[in-house]
């Protein structure tokens, strides 16, 4: 009985030319939010070379750069610009610049302040569809992963995230919500930057 159900259900769609967005399965929306260029963006580590402050050279990530023999830094008076002292004169060392340079485009100006990208999202599962007429919340965990050396080791393996992002069905079908339409205010940008930790 359910294959007979399943087979005129298949039939009904073919006569009236059913999209695979007119479900909201869990598939679908996972398949939308990973496909999403908000979700695609990467995270990006701003690098900051020449005189920094002793707060910034101390930081975590400076160290972490430090340890694996990328940057190095000597004292140096601070400038009126810098504060507190102590100032360091940072740069990158020879294996410092052979491990970043592959990861800067080739069309980026010249600085001593550029970004690194470092890891990318990846969608963990769709947890749960809440549907309301032509709206539905669709919660899903996510994680950050490692897209290079430098990246493995300013963001080793971390926590899992919950959000919760809003869909809306159309008349092709079911859309990700990403500009600033969402009925509740869930949109995929406001979804990440409000995740919770769950792991």
């Amino acid at each position: 009985m359910p294959k007979l159900r399943l087979a005129i259900l298949a039939t009904l769609c073919l006569m009236i030319a059913c999209s695979p967005r007119q479900f909201l399965t869990r598939r679908l929306a996972g398949t939308l939010i990973a496909g999403s260029e908000v979700f695609k963006t990467p995270q990006q580590y701003w690098l900051r070379t020449g005189v920094i402050s002793n707060k910034d050279y101390t930081s975590p990530e400076y160290l972490v750069l430090q340890r694996h023999g990328w940057m190095t830094g000597a004292a140096t008076p601070c400038p009126t610009t810098v504060a507190p002292p102590p100032c360091w004169d940072v740069a990158l060392t020879p294996l410092g610049v052979d491990t970043i340079r592959s990861l800067i485009p080739n069309n980026a100006t010249p600085s001593s302040y550029f970004s690194v990208p470092v890891a990318r999202r990846q969608l963990v599962a769709v947890t749960g569809i809440s549907k309301n007429e032509n709206f539905a919340e669709v919660d899903f965990v996510w994680k950050w992963t490692p897209l290079n050396e430098v990246g493995a080791a300013l963001s080793p393996a971390g926590p899992q995230y919950a959000s919760t992002v809003e869909f809306k069905y159309y008349d092709d079908g079911w859309r990700l919500i990403e500009g600033n339409s969402a009925k509740t205010g869930h949109t995929l940008d406001d979804a990440l930057k409000n995740a919770e930790i769950v792991q």
